[in-house]
């Protein structure tokens, strides 16, 4: 872990050291003259101050975030950062929440940064004001920065960044800093314009799509028709034929055809005949594994949680309810299909891609290649999207192209490229889970006990996150949301039975908070009708040690109007549920399409994420959040039939359409904490308080998703 004391270390080792950083266009910067007093920033004569990231930027506002931070600390004026991507080092741009090693996600990015960027922001700051406490020789209690400019007030002298920026270079960095007080923030908890916005207005942002070497040559990968099968035998004669087609080859994930250019290599994919051993592929179908799910679910299974005796106090219970729930597979869907550019070199590799876990590709590319993993030079990108789908424990698009650059041989580049089709085909899915719950009341009506089951696969058996992620038998993130559940019941039992399918899974858009949000928020609610509560005021009397959530509840049904009439024809739903450290409590108005489907008019947020670093990214994440989780709830799911995936692109695995949207109101929680998730949180409650509020329009439970089914099956729910 990269420990307080660690930063200090190296802060100080790195006193008067250059800085090599990654531009934009991930040419390595030469060493640069001025100020890089440690890895996260740079400020040059020109003024100009660079801020390194190690956090990939994919669309959540993550560059901007971490220049706030240090931006803040350093009183820089907004208008002369800069943000580059960080090379790969993970000595240096670990993330010290995550192991260590250099990754986006679990949306830690901020948390990750909080401390880190500051000092480093006031780290530059104090060797800017000792340079010019120096060249002045005026005590540095006397002068003051902001805005970028150095100044002090009694002589009138004054020195902008840039003007001090070598001197300062000739400073040892400060053993230690004063960070500001928070009541002194310029631009913490302000809504500086995102460092990202005029080059994806102006199509000068450059994501691994765009990215292009001379002579680079594009792949695509014939791939197996059903998970787990493998290759028996190709013919490449017609592909061959194909003009532009330079080489077919077989490689792990399947045969890649590669040409002068993405048309060429379609059209050579496309004539490719090869016959699949299929032995050992998965076959089974999505009605197949519901089925063996649910009699799963009725068995006992590796204890998760046990808080007092749930089986007792169900057995004693005046009335006990149950209710069993189907989750479905879930493609990530990225805007920007999964890509990445190599280059086989003789002084090493180089890997263009929008990498959210650089240490990982890294590895995986030095190992298929056959060369030092400090060769591999990762060169991280834009990405246009990923809900963890880029984040994958074995680097497959990565080590994909690395395969093929090395079956191919030569010299020059290569972009592997996956066709929308191949995404939504392609696995690393959401697990399809089944939830088993049963609640016991009292004759008052008191909650005494309460069961829940999950049957799914797990996501990190069998990768290098197993031994941090799976203890006694349970992956937490089968289980997160539902084995720390909030609510004050004496008796709770949570269980897990993890299944073992040919379907490759993967962490999604706060992973498994989809499944165990709705499970528990629904099936509180159905608790709360049984015995006449409202579901707020249950909530609150459950939550009343849980401050935060308690607040985030409170917040959201006072701006939605809890309580209030609404006109015929709409009704209103709650959840609330904690994930990645932050609270998020959500109020929707839905009232019904001509088909039956809810339609969500109105959605009001109340996030509790700490310290709100840009209120304005906390917004839009929260409104991505919402329209992302919704379209899963709606519309949403991978079905197999005899094991063949039956969706292949928006057409059948569709995003919310823009007039679906809700109007959406996001009011944030006031905290001194520190940051924590906004990334992913927006996405567990907003389906169970849609199926709240459908429910009490309609009285039909949906219980199991996507609501699509409604109108297939003439609104006939389980």
């Amino acid at each position: 872990m990269f420990t307080r004391r660690r930063f200090l270390e190296t802060t100080a080792l790195a006193g008067a050291a250059l800085v090599v950083g990654v531009r934009f266009d991930s040419r390595p910067a030469a060493a640069v003259e001025g100020l890089a007093p440690d890895a996260f920033v740079r400020i040059a004569p020109d003024n100009t101050v660079t801020i390194i990231s190690k956090h990939i930027e994919l669309g959540q506002g993550s560059y901007s975030g971490v220049a706030t931070i240090l931006a803040e600390e350093l009183d820089a004026d907004w208008s002369q950062i800069r943000v580059e991507s960080a090379p790969s080092d993970a000595a240096r741009y670990g993330n010290r929440l995550l192991g260590g090693a250099q990754v986006t996600g679990g949306s830690t990015a901020m948390a990750d940064s909080w401390s880190q960027m500051r000092r480093a922001g006031a780290t530059a700051r104090a060797m800017l004001v000792e340079a010019a406490a120096r060249e002045w020789s005026i005590p540095a209690s006397e002068i003051t920065v902001d805005r970028g400019v150095v100044s002090h007030a009694p002589s009138g002298r004054r020195a902008t960044f840039g003007e001090l920026a070598s001197k300062a270079a000739a400073i040892a960095p400060p053993a230690q800093v004063t960070l500001k007080d928070p009541k002194d923030f310029k631009l913490v908890g302000k809504q500086p314009p995102r460092v990202d916005s005029r080059a994806k207005t102006d199509g000068s942002a450059q994501y691994t799509m765009d990215f292009a070497v001379p002579g680079m040559l594009t792949a695509l990968i014939a791939r197996p028709p059903r998970f787990g099968a493998t290759v028996k035998s190709f013919d490449a004669t017609a592909a061959r034929r194909v003009k532009g087609v330079t080489h077919v080859v077989p490689v792990p994930a399947g045969v890649a055809v590669v040409a002068e250019s993405f048309w060429a290599a379609r059209k050579g994919r496309e004539a490719l005949r090869v016959a699949w051993d299929e032995s050992r592929a998965e076959k089974r179908g999505t009605d197949e594994l519901y089925a063996a799910y649910r009699v799963l679910a009725g068995r006992p299974a590796t204890r998760a949680r046990r808080e007092g005796d749930a089986d007792g106090a169900l057995r004693g219970a005046a009335r006990v309810l149950e209710a069993v729930y189907e989750f479905p597979y879930l493609a990530h869907a990225p805007m920007e299909p999964l890509d990445a550019v190599i280059r086989v070199g003789a002084d090493g590799c180089d890997l263009w891609a929008g990498s959210q876990a650089p240490t990982i590709d890294q590895q995986v590319v030095a190992q298929i290649v056959g060369v030092p993993a400090n060769t591999v030079r990762v060169h991280t990108l834009l990405g246009g999207g990923s809900f963890g789908r880029r984040a994958t424990p074995n680097g497959d698009v990565a080590g994909e192209a690395a395969s093929i650059a090395k079956a191919i041989g030569g010299d020059r580049a290569v972009k592997l490229v996956w066709t929308r089709e191949d995404d939504i085909q392609g696995g690393r899915y959401r697990p399809l889970y089944v939830h088993r719950l049963r609640g016991g009341l009292d004759a008052a009506g008191n909650i005494v006990g309460w069961e829940h089951r999950i049957v799914g696969q797990s996501i990190a058996s069998g990768t290098p996150f197993e031994s941090a992620m799976v203890k006694d038998g349970v992956d937490r993130t089968s289980v997160e949301g539902a084995a720390n559940l909030p609510y004050a019941i004496a008796n709770i039992a949570v269980d897990l039975h993890t299944t073992r399918i040919g379907v490759p899974v993967l962490w999604w858009r706060s992973v498994g908070s989809t499944h165990t949000a709705y499970s528990t928020e629904t099936f509180l609610d159905e608790l709360a009708h049984a015995v006449g509560r409202d579901p707020v005021d249950l909530r609150r009397a459950l939550l009343a040690k849980h401050p935060r959530h308690l607040a985030a509840l409170n917040l959201a049904a006072d701006r939605a109007g809890w309580g209030q009439t609404l006109p015929s024809g709409r009704a209103r739903g709650v959840a609330v549920h904690e994930s990645f450290n932050s609270v998020v409590a959500q109020v929707v108005e839905v009232s019904r399409r001509p088909d039956g489907l809810p339609k969500v008019e109105r959605v009001v947020c109340a996030v509790d994420c700490g310290t709100a670093i840009n209120p304005d990214v906390v917004r839009a994440q929260m409104e991505g959040g919402i329209g992302y989780g919704l379209a899963a709830a709606l519309w949403n799911e991978v079905t197999l039939v005899r094991g063949r995936v039956q969706q292949r692109n928006f057409d059948t695995y569709r995003p919310l359409r823009i007039g679906e949207m809700p109007a959406v109101e996001v009011h944030i929680v006031p905290s001194g904490a520190a940051p924590t998730g906004v990334g992913e949180p927006g996405v567990p409650p907003i389906a169970p308080a849609v199926a709240n509020a459908f429910f009490q329009l309609t009285g039909q439970r949906v219980r199991r998703l996507p609501f699509a089914r409604l109108a297939a099956a003439g609104t006939r729910t389980s």
